[in-house]
């Protein structure tokens, strides 16, 4: 199993504190680094900025929003970030949510499902260097009754072919992972209740062009040290309310939903209505701790080697630390411990 990084959004403040973590985990030998964005700093602009001061450790868009490019100019930008990286790129997609689509982006939320796999098939005709030609529901290349023609990529050749990973939390959506990606962003991933959501993901890869390919599983979660476990929880308690309670409108949540699944629904429901209350501090203290304990990596570094066995056991390939700590040296000792605690149990 390898091990990642997670940076999640910069442009708030900590961008130095960021690039410091990014170069230890480098240090360390973790395999690769996720850069997010939402509506402030854009994730390319991170992920080439961290590139020309690393070496080794990969760059991941963990994600990239589909509302806000064209399928052709994010191939563009894969192109880009592979080749000045000598292919270290990992290109993560994702649809965002309603509001930032259609109120950030202003482009509609409907069919997210299909939108997305005409979106990764453009994506994949660019970077293969064909003729890009599309006639879909909501894409068509070149447009009709005009002056455009279908072009291929002027890039040059590359010997390093840019994986595709799919951030995805819905069933239907995990089902459209495994048959058109060559990875799964995970999030709030409980290894004790991943049966149901691998067998989604194989279901889809059973639909694939090339289900014997390789498939990789990539789970993002919280990391705390602590040697009290209550307290490491409270560190995330803020995270995981902001997203079952506060990420998308009461109507269409797609993380709420997800908590509703893996048997949380009276919390997720107590949590969002506290949120979208304003009540920030009393929706983190209702995120049972259960709830954080399942989906993050909480304690000790001896708790943490236990814990991070069940990600290898459930097929996860990278576990995704994201660590947690007030100060920057909290954040890299956690990173360390979290690393050490891979090796304790033996997954690197």
């Amino acid at each position: 199993m390898r091990l990642g990084l997670s940076c999640g959004w910069w442009g708030i403040g900590q961008d130095q504190d960021h690039l410091a973590l990014v170069r230890r985990a480098e240090e360390l030998g973790v395999h690769v680094v996720w850069a997010s964005e939402a509506y402030g700093v854009d994730a390319v602009t991170v992920l080439s900025w961290i590139g020309a001061q690393t070496s080794r450790i990969r760059l991941g868009a963990g994600v990239l929003q589909i509302p806000g490019r064209t399928p052709a100019m994010t191939a563009m930008t894969a192109a880009g970030l592979s080749s000045l990286s000598n292919g270290r790129f990992d290109l993560g997609l994702g649809v965002s949510g309603p509001q930032v689509s259609e109120g950030w982006h202003g482009v509609r939320f409907a069919k997210p499902l299909e939108r997305t796999r005409e979106y990764v098939e453009i994506v994949r005709m660019a970077l293969a260097r064909q003729r890009v030609e599309f006639h879909g529901n909501h894409f068509e290349l070149p447009l009709p009754d005009g002056p455009g023609k279908a072009l291929r990529s002027s890039a040059a050749p590359s010997e390093h072919q840019v994986p595709i990973y799919l951030a995805a939390v819905g069933p239907k959506n995990l089902e459209l992972t495994g048959e058109i990606a060559d990875g799964w962003l995970a999030i709030f991933f409980n290894p004790d209740l991943a049966g149901e959501q691998m067998a989604q993901i194989e279901d889809g890869r059973s639909r694939s062009a090339e289900p014997e390919r390789a498939f990789a599983v990539d789970a993002t979660v919280p990391l705390s040290v602590n040697d009290d476990v209550s307290a490491a929880a409270d560190a995330v308690r803020g995270y995981a309310s902001l997203y079952v309670g506060g990420m998308g409108s009461r109507t269409q949540n797609f993380y709420n939903a997800l908590a509703v699944r893996m048997g949380y629904a009276e919390a997720a429901a107590q949590v969002q209505d506290l949120y979208l209350a304003g009540r920030h501090r009393d929706a983190a203290a209702a995120v049972p701790q259960q709830f954080i304990d399942d989906t993050s990596l909480l304690g000790p570094q001896g708790r943490l080697a236990e814990r991070l066995q069940r990600y290898a056991d459930a097929g996860v390939t990278t576990v995704t630390f994201a660590p947690y700590g007030d100060t920057l040296e909290e954040r890299v000792g956690a990173l360390e411990t979290g690393v050490a605690a891979a090796e304790q149990a033996g997954l690197l």
